[in-house]
């Protein structure tokens, strides 16, 4: 290959270029970007960027080693054309490829239904900088804030917003925390209640109501709560617009086969928040995994899917994810979904300390800690050691069908 071509600017792209030339790729390498920036890193967002306790110019990722990359930044790419190798942006351009790697991402998940106008001013997302600089700017005014959505960036936003002494009211149909917590929940809503936020668990939002700008929001049982500012945190939809036309499996992100090549096209490969791929762990079922680390994890994997072809190894990482809120870090790593029983062997969930183990028909799937970082050792070694055939069976299975956790004792 003399030209590879990385779509997408973020961690993923910067990760998978600097692996690409630590394989002894000596060719012309170019990344697009659709933000200005240069490659970022997206945790402080909805952290210390929030209350200015971190700055822009801090969040900047390192980059390793003279890269030699062409970067065209601030481009938005419109359509792939794999017959003539090309990657066409708005504008005309066609930038040339001999091989390529999709790594364009999530955008948020706007508000669904007819009463949300997309018009009315106050309504945030957060995924990029400009994002969490415009929600810094509004929430110095002091606002009543409403934040839709109980999963990871709605429950640390909600933390750093209780640190400036707002009132904050989250929405969510779900559990708080549900997806990476399963039957333990119910802490991480009690944590947010002990600081002071109001939380709707099992409600969801019919409407928004104000004159121009929010001022309330009306939630499914007719209820209103006021607001000044509505944080929507209801998960990303992967970015494959670019890709639509071609005839892939773009169902909830880019099909890939094992080692992260796209199926249905050659010599192109995917990184980051836009894949799905069969992940030996869950007996073969495609995944998507939106963790910081994995998005690093699988740009490697794919920088030597492409460069050394169809005999590498399965990619096969074990996930791990942290979230830092209301004074507590929790960290996990492998399925907590896939889990029946939760086991809490250390410490009191409703506490600032404690280790939780995650089984299925006994084997362990997952493990989850707060304020005990190095309890995940022992755990991330078990959860990457092979796994024999009745078990890989045992995971196909429960991958296939839904759960309903527990927690023992």
């Amino acid at each position: 290959m003399h030209r590879i071509v990385i779509v997408g600017g973020s961690l993923a792209g910067l990760r998978a270029a600097e692996a690409l030339r630590r394989l002894g790729f000596d060719g012309v390498l170019t990344v697009i970007g659709r933000e200005a920036h240069m490659p970022y890193d997206r945790p402080p967002l909805s952290k210390g960027i929030l209350t200015g306790a971190v700055e822009p110019s801090e969040i900047a990722l390192r980059q390793q080693g003279d890269l030699r990359v062409e970067w065209l930044l601030g481009m938005t790419v419109t359509d792939l054309d794999p017959a003539a190798r090309v990657v066409r942006l708005a504008g005309g351009r066609a930038v040339p490829y001999d091989g390529l790697i999709a790594a364009t991402g999530a955008v948020p998940r706007r508000l669904p239904g007819p009463d949300v106008p997309a018009s009315m001013t106050g309504v945030h997302g957060l995924r990029t900088l400009e994002d969490a600089l415009l929600l810094r700017d509004a929430l110095a005014g002091r606002p009543r804030v409403a934040i839709v959505g109980g999963g990871f960036i709605g429950m640390e936003v909600a933390s750093q917003c209780r640190g400036l002494g707002l009132s904050v009211t989250v929405v969510t149909p779900d559990p708080v925390l549900g997806r990476a917590l399963g039957a333990l929940s119910w802490s991480a809503e009690q944590r947010a209640r002990d600081y002071g936020v109001d939380v709707r668990a099992g409600r969801g939002v019919r409407s928004l109501l104000g004159q121009g700008h929010v001022e309330e929001i009306v939630l499914d049982d007719g209820e209103r709560v006021a607001a000044d500012v509505v944080i929507v945190a209801i998960g990303a939809v992967p970015a494959t617009g670019w890709l639509s036309g071609l005839g892939l499996d773009l169902n909830a992100g880019i099909l890939c086969g094992p080692s992260l090549a796209v199926v249905g096209l050659d010599d192109v490969v995917a990184a980051g928040d836009v894949v799905r791929w069969p992940h030996p762990a869950r007996g073969g079922s495609a995944v998507r995994l939106e963790h910081w680390s994995s998005a690093g994890e699988q740009a490697v994997a794919a920088a030597e899917r492409l460069l050394n072809g169809p005999d590498v190894a399965p990619h096969a990482p074990v996930p791990s994810f942290w979230s830092d809120q209301f004074g507590v870090r929790l960290q996990g790593v492998g399925h907590p979904d896939l889990a029946d029983a939760v086991d809490v062997v250390e410490g009191d969930p409703a506490s600032d300390r404690f280790v939780a183990e995650y089984r299925r028909s006994g084997r362990l799937v997952a493990a989850l800690v707060a304020g005990a970082p190095r309890a995940l050792l022992p755990y991330r070694r078990e959860l990457a050691a092979p796994t024999t055939e009745v078990e890989r069976q045992e995971v196909d299975s429960a991958a296939s069908r839904p759960v309903a956790p527990r927690t023992a004792g």
